[in-house]
């Protein structure tokens, strides 16, 4: 049985296990409301405080690949950054870069250029597009400047996570959703951990977006289980912080 911690954390020392061959470890970090939802008017603005924001950026400490899909950046205009002079020192400090590399993936290829995930040259970028992605997009990425790389397979996902520990030696990588994304990585059971801040609010509405959004149900037989490894109540915020780990059969 897994002991539980409880406390404030601190994400920027986590006692992670050796990545796999073929893949990079994978963290999912998502903020929802009491009631399961994960935006309101379409961003997660308002749903987590600023001590939420921290976690997250300590969580960046740990990550050699940050990773958002394209209605992600689309809405919230996501980068690699820390922002924070001592937590970029601190990944320095253990011979990482200053930022880790930033990642999108996309089959359309409708990306926002005008976002500092391509406007910034202070970190490195990845696109993922695929062998439907239209040929005008693919060259629009190019033009970018940023590293454009074609997934040609048709399970997208374990071939980008096959380059990024082969070819951008990956060994961590954080996934900031959004939910379809996170379905799909849950889907190919390519979670290995889950960090979930609980906000003190109620959204409300039939169709707002959940932390996980796919088309494929699982079964009873097919659920996903975790183990709990730390929690912690904000006294100030009322804010909800846990950490748990995939459990493996």
């Amino acid at each position: 049985m897994t002991q539980v911690q409880s406390g404030k954390p601190d994400y920027t020392m986590l006692d992670l296990p050796p990545s796999p061959d073929d893949r990079p470890y994978v963290l999912v970090n998502m903020v929802m409301s009491v009631d399961g939802k994960v935006v309101i008017e379409g961003t997660e603005q308002g749903i987590g405080s600023k001590v939420d924001q921290r976690l997250m950026r300590e969580l960046r400490v740990n990550a050699d690949v940050v990773m958002n899909g394209a209605g992600t950046l689309r809405a919230s205009g996501t980068s690699s950054r820390l922002g924070n002079e001592e937590l970029e020192r601190l990944r320095e400090s253990r011979g990482k870069p200053r930022f880790p590399i930033a990642a999108v993936i996309s089959r359309s290829g409708d990306l926002p250029y005008d976002r500092l995930f391509f406007t910034a040259r202070d970190f490195e970028a990845v696109i993922y597009l695929t062998a439907k992605t239209p040929s005008e997009r693919v060259e629009q990425a190019r033009a970018s400047g940023r590293t454009v790389h074609i997934l040609l397979g048709d399970d997208h996902i374990r071939e980008m996570l096959r380059h990024m520990r082969s070819e951008l030696k990956a060994e961590v990588l954080l996934l900031e959703g959004g939910p379809t994304l996170n379905a799909e990585f849950f889907e190919r059971d390519c979670v290995d951990e889950l960090f979930l801040t609980i906000g003190p609010v109620v959204v409300a509405g039939e169709k707002t977006l959940t932390a996980v959004e796919g088309p494929h149900a699982f079964s009873l037989d097919e659920v996903r289980r975790l183990d709990l490894i730390s929690s912690w109540i904000n006294p100030e915020t009322s804010e909800v912080y846990l950490r748990y780990r995939l459990r493996r059969s």
